[in-house]
């Protein structure tokens, strides 16, 4: 991981914002999260997390995770914005995802920015991998930190 500078951090800004705006359309009652997929400076992926088809019939986001069906074994509610932004970059521009970036924000309730914490979400990190993004981008507090995804996979697993 290394944390971005100069203008290569003045870019992530800007597309932290689109990121930002998407997570804004996010209907999901727990969090609001937007990712962009950027390849040579252009989005080629967007997505925000909501229920499933955004169909107010699979909300779950109210079920603890502890009172999921025990056939059950992932406990997200929604389907994520990086899930939704691999999808979006697969139907328009699939020959671009490979050597892509995704950068990721997470946003309260009341639409405030949130630094994000370590990378924890296993399922986001090995569908980055395998759909042939290259990097992870995150803000944390210490600064913009941009992972590579393969680095990205082994710390949302607890393996670096």
């Amino acid at each position: 991981m290394k944390y971005l500078m100069g203008e290569e951090k003045e870019k992530a800004i800007i597309y932290f914002e689109k990121a930002k705006e998407l997570a804004k359309k996010a209907t999901c009652k727990r969090t609001k999260c937007g990712a962009v997929i950027i390849k040579d400076g252009k989005v080629i992926g967007e997505g925000f997390n909501s229920p499933p088809g955004n169909l107010e019939s699979q909300r779950r986001c109210f079920i603890k995770k502890n009172e999921y069906p025990e056939k059950t074994t992932d406990k997200t509610c929604c389907v994520h914005a990086e899930h939704r932004a691999v999808a979006d970059a697969l139907k328009k521009n699939p020959e671009k995802l490979n050597g892509s970036r995704l950068y990721f924000a997470r946003l309260n309730m009341d639409n405030e920015f949130r630094f994000a914490g370590k990378p924890y979400c296993t399922i986001c990190s090995k569908f980055v991998l395998d759909s042939g993004i290259s990097e992870f981008v995150l803000w944390h507090e210490e600064g913009i930190a941009d992972y590579d995804a393969e680095e990205y996979n082994d710390v949302s697993f607890g393996l670096s």
